[in-house]
């Protein structure tokens, strides 16, 4: 091996450990039971086998998410999960956002873009098949029936 190639690598470890040093947040800020989402039982298994690792304040941190670059990628996506829908805030949107929230749920779920599918990779058990996305649009169709048969106008 050449001294190049010797230096080169020695910088490249070098660079791998010092980038360990870059703080990264993995918290999962504490919150109010009471403002975290409520549904069916069979509902409830789905979001938090497949969405509540990055949209609630209950994520898991795998060992790589300890990582670096990786747990920049992980703690970016956590980030980012949660300021779109955090499950765990569910009761402080209001019910109209909640609909909306919903009904953007079902859509990516249909369309297949959520779990995204870089997660998918390392949580199989995530990736939902036809009968669990049927349920989760059963779910926001029976809300919209409730709230017409409640005299609530359905917003969209």
């Amino acid at each position: 091996m050449g001294k190049k190639l010797k230096y080169s690598l020695g910088g490249l470890v070098v660079l791998f450990l010092a980038i360990q040093l870059i703080p990264v947040n993995r918290d999962n800020p504490t919150t109010d039971a009471s403002l975290e989402i409520k549904a069916p039982v069979e509902v409830m298994d789905i979001i938090k086998t497949s969405c509540y690792d990055c949209h609630s304040n209950k994520t898991e941190w795998p060992f790589y998410s300890y990582i670096a670059p990786l747990s920049w990628l992980v703690a970016g996506d956590v980030e980012h999960g949660r300021e779109e829908l955090n499950f765990s805030e569910w009761y402080k949107m209001s019910a109209e956002k909640i609909s909306r929230k919903k009904e953007k749920l079902v859509e990516e779920v249909m369309e297949g873009k959520m779990p995204l599918p870089i997660y998918l990779y390392t949580h199989s058990n995530a990736e939902l098949d036809e009968m669990q996305k049927q349920v989760l649009r059963g779910w926001v169709n029976q809300s919209k029936i409730n709230k017409k048969n409640e005299g609530e106008v359905e917003l969209d």
